[in-house]
This record gives C-alpha cells, sequence and structure tokens, in this order.
C-alpha cells in the first residue's frame, strides 16, 4: 500500500486511516517508541469508547431474559400463524424498552475501526516495519504464538457471554476462536495483537459486568449475584 497523503486521500483515509496512524505515531513516541505498547493504548481508548454500547447491550440482553416467559406464551398462543407472533413480539420488545439488535452495536462500531487499523499499520512504514518482542508487526506471527492467544482469549471472552446465549448461539463458543486462529495467522501481527488486547479488556469488564462463568444464572432467571445490579 501507498504512505497516506491526507491531501489527496478520500473520505475514509484522511478522516479515519490517518488519525489513526498519527495517534499511534504520538503514543509510540511518547512510550519508547514501542508500537506494541501505542496498539495497548489505542486499544484501551477505543474500548472505553464503545463500552456505553457495550453496557447497553447487556441492559438489553438481561431485559431480554426476563422476558422469556412472555416470549414463550406468545411462541404458544400464535404458533400457527408466524407473522402474527413475530408483530406482537416486537410490540412486547417496543414496550419494554427492548431492541434485539443492541448486541450487535459494538461488533458493527468495531469493524470500520479494524479495516482503519489495518490500512494504518500497512501504511506507515514506522509500525509495518517495527518489531515488538518476537515479532514483526507488519508481518503474520509465523511461530502462531499470537494466533493461539488470539483464539483462547476469543474463547474465554465469549464464556462470559455464554448465560446471555441461546443453545444455537453457543456454537460460536467454538466456531468463532477457529475463525479468529485463522484469520490471525494470515494477518499483519498488529491486528492479532490489537485483538488479544481488546479480548483482555472485555474480559476484565465482563466480569464485573457478568460476573465469572462458573457463577453465571441460566437464561431466564432473575438474579445474577455475580454481576452488576439492575
Amino acid at each position: 500500500m501507498a504512505p497516506i497523503d491526507p491531501n489527496t486521500a478520500g473520505f475514509f483515509v484522511k478522516y479515519f486511516v490517518y488519525p489513526l496512524s498519527q495517534t499511534l505515531d504520538w503514543f509510540a513516541d511518547k512510550l519508547w517508541g514501542q508500537y506494541g505498547l501505542s496498539i495497548l493504548v489505542v486499544t484501551i481508548i477505543i474500548r472505553l469508547i464503545i463500552l456505553p454500547l457495550t453496557l447497553k447491550q447487556y441492559k438489553s440482553s438481561k431485559r431480554m431474559q426476563e422476558l422469556q416467559p412472555e416470549m414463550k406464551k406468545l411462541k404458544e398462543k400464535y404458533k400457527d400463524d408466524a407473522k402474527k407472533q413475530q408483530e406482537e413480539t416486537m410490540k412486547l420488545f417496543q414496550s419494554n424498552g427492548v431492541n434485539p439488535l443492541a448486541g450487535c452495536f459494538p461488533i458493527i462500531v468495531q469493524m470500520p475501526i479494524l479495516i482503519a487499523l489495518y490500512q494504518a499499520i500497512m501504511r506507515n512504514d514506522h509500525i509495518r516495519e517495527h518489531t515488538f518482542l518476537w515479532m514483526n508487526l507488519g508481518q503474520p506471527d509465523h511461530y502462531y504464538v499470537l494466533p493461539l492467544i488470539a483464539a483462547a482469549t476469543t474463547f474465554v471472552q465469549q464464556m462470559f457471554m455464554s448465560s446471555q446465549m441461546n443453545q444455537q448461539m453457543k456454537s460460536l463458543l467454538y466456531i468463532f476462536p477457529v475463525m479468529i486462529f485463522v484469520m490471525s495467522m494470515n494477518f499483519a501481527a498488529a491486528l492479532p495483537l490489537y485483538w488479544i488486547y481488546g479480548n483482555i479488556f472485555t474480559i476484565i469488564q465482563s466480569y464485573f459486568i457478568y460476573g465469572s462463568p462458573g457463577k453465571q444464572k441460566n437464561p431466564g432467571s432473575q438474579n445474577n449475584k455475580g454481576g452488576l445490579s439492575k
């Protein structure tokens, strides 16, 4: 990729990629020239910015659990009319302030961040050629240490959220970490490093929100003593 020229760059590069690249340079300059630490600081800042969305996701999923008995009644009442069942379920969500898509917001927000980060790394010679610990941030980790850690932390992160999942979604506990491992094998090491930092942040955050995985209640339970109160 060509270096970034903010004067000729398109909207996304000029207002997302270039500022992110400059931010990484600035923090690296303050952190003894270590871009691995710079990525850590930027990750924490990004996660703090999207924290309100994460808390909204938690509140929505908890409220949806509490509505499970009502949803079950609607399913039985309108079992022969799928359209009416869907309409009444949406009315139930609206009357209780539940957004079934709230869980997607943190993921949607992070997608352009990941794209911008990838371009910021590959178009910044300082980052692309930087060595942090055993890895070159601009090249895949050929020792597969980062992909393994990325997959493991993804699995642990999802374990914290497992009480919020139905049986179908719980299959993601095993599928998603494998996907992260495969992608991390092919991406520049800086990306799985960002993913690992983010996972660790989310694991700590989830401990305070959901409680430890072993102490969580099953979906539909009214109380979760390990997590935050309502």
